[in-house]
């Protein structure tokens, strides 16, 4: 039987908890302040579980809401207890995170943003490929997603059907995927792990893909490569004139249609050099390229028209495409050759009929060296050789028959 009547109830204003039995106490903390609340024990625990203000809640009422909130404490032989005031803070912290989930952006308006941020700074190439390939392989699966929604299993699904007809695109997207979560995870979660990673497990699951077999770009022999420059200088247009310019310097296709005016240093002491950012690099490390003056003929000659900041500009002003200089070879009938064969073709004459050191040829070519000391120094002390070696290089390709052996170390 309870101990408190409705008249106590009514008057009691003093400041305390007053017991009513079976665990039910009403809570005065002020003249016109007082609650009903539920004391019980769970797991050693002690627990205060609310039933309601004085004003709402009448003293009959609150013993029966005490007597129901007891029997789920206790349980019966069919159900177990629970701790209903665990239960009810778990609830208001499902209801909070259900709320700041609705309040986090989703996948696609994370990539639109970060695309976004980034445009100003990418190629054509680029902003042409981020929105694209996101569009047709990610959003469909994860776009409508919030980042602490994307699981492995979603980059699985997703990836799985292009991941043998279309490698280089998996790959892509793939990592695309993988910068657009990173860049929106928290920096102080030490126990994130970015679903889009790489990992063994999502690697065992896709499907597993055959050895790539190498094939080597072709290339003109070397002993054909004046008549054939004879034959480019016959074709017109920018395209024509960033491939003369691509094979005098022997660089990458991106490297030559990314090139920039602000690059071109003629002012250096020793000859003009054109200076890469690394960005731009296949191995993310500045290049300097020292200038023949056949190569400077062709900026000469570009510079007599309108002047980008990009140096090769599409009739629009845009940056080429990357099938804009093989376009010329086709034209030209040298489609059996690759535009990146012109390397090889370097290469090979620089091997069978010079005698710079292997050092000086790498580097001409910017390829990676092992050691880091070793890169500084041919990138380095070794640019004023480099320069003798494209000087001779442009003598070939200008001179039909020069392929005699040079003596110039």
């Amino acid at each position: 039987m309870g101990k408190l009547k409705p008249l106590d109830v009514e008057r009691e204003t003093k400041p305390g908890k007053y017991a009513d039995g079976d665990g039910l106490y009403l809570i005065v903390t002020g003249p016109a302040a007082k609650s009903w609340s539920y004391r019980y024990w769970k797991d050693g625990k002690e627990r205060w579980h609310g039933l309601g203000s004085f004003r709402d809640v009448s003293l009959k009422n609150a013993r029966l809401a005490r007597d129901a909130a007891r029997l789920c404490v206790k349980g019966d032989r069919n159900t177990p207890g629970i701790d209903i005031v665990q239960e009810r803070r778990e609830a208001r912290q499902e209801a909070k995170a259900v709320e700041v989930q609705k309040a986090a952006p989703t996948f696609e308006e994370c990539a639109e943003v970060y695309i976004r941020a980034l445009w100003t700074t990418w190629s054509e190439k680029h902003r042409d490929q981020w929105p694209s390939s996101l569009k047709r392989y990610a959003y469909p699966t994860i776009g409508k997603l919030t980042i602490a929604d994307i699981k492995p299993s979603h980059i699985h699904e997703l990836l799985a059907p292009i991941w043998l007809t279309k490698r280089e695109t998996a790959n892509r997207v793939r990592g695309r995927i993988e910068t657009i979560i990173a860049k929106n995870a928290d920096i102080d979660d030490l126990d994130f792990r970015n679903p889009a990673e790489l990992t063994k497990q999502l690697r065992e699951k896709l499907p597993k893909r055959p050895k790539r077999v190498i094939r080597h770009h072709p290339a003109l022999p070397y002993a054909d490569a004046a008549h054939f420059m004879s034959e480019l200088r016959t074709a017109e247009g920018r395209a024509a004139m960033a491939l003369r310019f691509l094979i005098f310097t022997v660089c990458r296709t991106n490297e030559i249609l990314g090139a920039r005016w602000s690059e071109i240093d003629r002012t250096y002491p020793t000859g003009a050099v054109w200076r890469i950012p690394g960005e731009r690099m296949k191995m993310d490390q500045d290049h300097c390229v020292p200038l023949s003056q056949p190569a400077l003929d062709v900026l000469d000659e570009l510079s007599k028209g309108q002047q980008t900041e990009l140096i090769f500009t599409n009739p629009d002003g845009h940056e080429f495409s990357e099938n804009a200089m093989l376009a010329v070879l086709d034209r030209i009938g040298y489609g059996h050759v690759t535009v990146h064969g012109f390397r090889a073709t370097f290469a090979t004459w620089a091997e069978e009929c010079t005698d710079y050191p292997d050092g000086v040829r790498e580097a001409a070519l910017a390829h990676k060296y092992k050691s880091e000391t070793t890169a500084a120094y041919q990138r380095g002390a070794k640019l004023e050789k480099r320069r003798t070696l494209m000087r001779d290089w442009a003598e070939l390709l200008l001179a039909p028959g020069n392929v005699t052996r040079l003596a110039r170390a």
